[in-house]
């Protein structure tokens, strides 16, 4: 069995756990303890990994909580971030989890015990309520003690009996591409609701080349709405030649997004050092301002969200949007969150942001912030893409590349709306589409309907219109007719005609003749 095949078999039987255990509990509500107990594995068998050091004579899960001393847990928990008791392990636990009774306040505790060995160390930000929604005690387990015990139980079992092999090189891939594979497809499932914190990988992996296109190295890169974490970890996964020095940020507004964010990093191996994540209103409430600047960034904001806006008089004085000498819409957030990324980007960066179409035609203000952006020549690439690429919407929307050391002033505009392919319910980006469209985007070059570097007076001409199809023509692909050939058929068609018709006038007059001689 391949590689591909193995994976592809561990996420059928990770998929068949969610669904065969959760019984009548909607799959939305029931995926955090799916994937709360897939995280519970990883990290305890990533801290066992660590205190065993590769020496066969130790076996962590089989030593005693009362070896353990104060000098070890302080030396662990410098370096892993937290701790995890050798009775507290995830093996011992799910051994006996089937006979015990008090099984869902025992995990309670276990991971407050875990959250709370980071308190007072670098790691707390990142440890602190992290299992907060693999709330073993709700009632959406069961309407017993029992019944959630049962239930619970058998996740465990069944987050155990995955074969993932030993704890090293290509089985921590396993973790993450399992988390992520839970997470796409409780998404996908979910429609709107999984989508508004899912930017699918294919689509990901574009926006994350876009960001760090010949960038040898960058000092951090940060999403500023990232939900489950899914776009940062695409540099992770696919830019090991890069180094992304100073690691990976994030700020999210939903608290069990945050959460799986949080989670999602440290089952990519991420250790907490290099990754800050933050909860909060990034527009009103924006972390990493200390942090800034930062030469990747990327983001698939919420489309058309409402926000304050005008209604916040001190916002216009706010360095992120004070430069554009207007605010976004009340109604739509979507150029606030452009503008809150091109504050936060240093003059060697780029940041890819995923747009509603809409904002690149309107009027009113969000003119006014293009009439801005294009002035200064912020704006490298608008891209097009297909309809139907994201989960819960069918919305073809659009790439924003902005940079700020663009070495001439055009602006580029890429139509990639027919780079799909159809799979399932979804179009999906091929690699060969993001081969196309990276390519493009490198070269610059004006290729017939698929892509044109405009010039700053056309765009103006234009008042600012930053819609693709304003400047890159839609091939047609309506069927080509020759008319002469065309005349023929129609011509040879009407003789045809004609001469049935005399065929049938004469029938018709060999029986009017007929019926008169009788």
């Amino acid at each position: 069995m391949t590689s591909t095949q193995q994976r592809a078999a561990l996420q059928r039987q990770i998929w068949a756990i969610a669904n065969d255990v959760r019984g009548a509990i909607d799959g939305w509500d029931f995926k955090q303890y799916v994937l709360g107990s897939l995280f519970y594995r990883f990290i305890s068998e990533n801290f066992a990994s660590y205190i065993e050091a590769d020496d066969e004579s130790i076996n962590y899960a089989e030593m005693g909580d009362e070896v353990i001393t104060p000098e070890i847990k302080d030396d662990a928990v410098k370096t892993k971030g937290y701790f995890i008791y050798p009775s507290q392990l995830f093996v011992n636990i799910a051994k006996g989890a089937n006979d015990n009774e008090s099984l869902n306040t025992d995990l309670a505790t276990i991971f407050g015990v875990i959250e709370s060995s980071a308190s007072g160390y670098d790691s707390e930000d990142n440890i602190k309520g992290l299992f907060a929604d693999f709330d073993t005690t709700s009632n959406r387990l069961g309407n017993t003690v029992k019944d959630k015990n049962t239930r619970m139980a058998a996740v465990l079992k069944g987050v155990a009996g995955l074969n993932f092999g030993d704890f090293h090189g290509s089985q921590i891939d396993l973790f993450g591409d399992a988390y992520e594979f839970l997470i796409s497809n409780y998404a996908a499932n979910a429609g709107k609701s999984g989508g508004e914190f899912f930017t699918p990988q294919h689509v990901s992996l574009l926006i994350a080349r876009l960001a760090m296109h010949k960038q040898e190295n960058v000092n951090k890169i940060y999403d500023p709405a990232c939900g489950s974490g899914s776009l940062l970890l695409q540099a992770k996964k696919h830019f090991d030649k890069y180094i992304i020095e100073e690691g990976f940020f994030g700020q999210e507004i939903n608290h069990t997004t945050y959460n799986l964010a949080r989670m999602n990093m440290f089952l990519h191996n991420i250790n907490y050092h290099k990754f800050k994540m933050k909860l909060g209103n990034t527009l009103l409430e924006p972390h990493f301002g200390d942090d800034k600047p930062f030469d990747a960034i990327v983001s698939n904001p919420p489309y058309s969200v409402k926000w304050k806006g005008s209604d916040d008089p001190t916002l216009i004085n706010d360095e992120r949007f004070a430069p554009a000498g207007v605010l976004a819409p009340k109604s739509k957030a979507d150029f606030a969150f452009v503008l809150h990324a091109l504050s936060y980007l240093s003059s060697k960066g780029r940041a890819a942001i995923v747009c509603f179409p809409g904002i690149f035609y309107r009027g009113g203000a969000e003119k006014k912030i293009r009439k801005y952006l294009i002035d200064n020549n912020y704006v490298e690439t608008v891209i097009s893409l297909a309809p139907n690429l994201f989960f819960g919407t069918t919305i073809a929307v659009n790439i924003l590349v902005l940079s700020k050391h663009k070495a001439d002033t055009k602006t580029q505009f890429i139509d990639a709306r027919g780079l799909f392919k159809k799979v399932t319910n979804n179009n999906v980006l091929t690699k060969e589409h993001i081969e196309t469209i990276m390519a493009a985007f490198d070269s610059k070059a004006d290729t017939d309907h698929l892509a044109r570097s405009v010039d700053y007076q056309e765009v103006v001409g234009k008042k600012y219109n930053l819609s693709v199809s304003s400047y890159v023509e839609a091939k047609d692909t309506r069927e080509v007719i020759d008319i002469t050939e065309l005349n023929l058929e129609i011509a040879g068609t009407v003789s045809k005609i004609d001469q049935l018709r005399k065929d049938i006038d004469l029938i018709v007059a060999e029986i009017e003749g007929s019926e008169v001689e009788a």
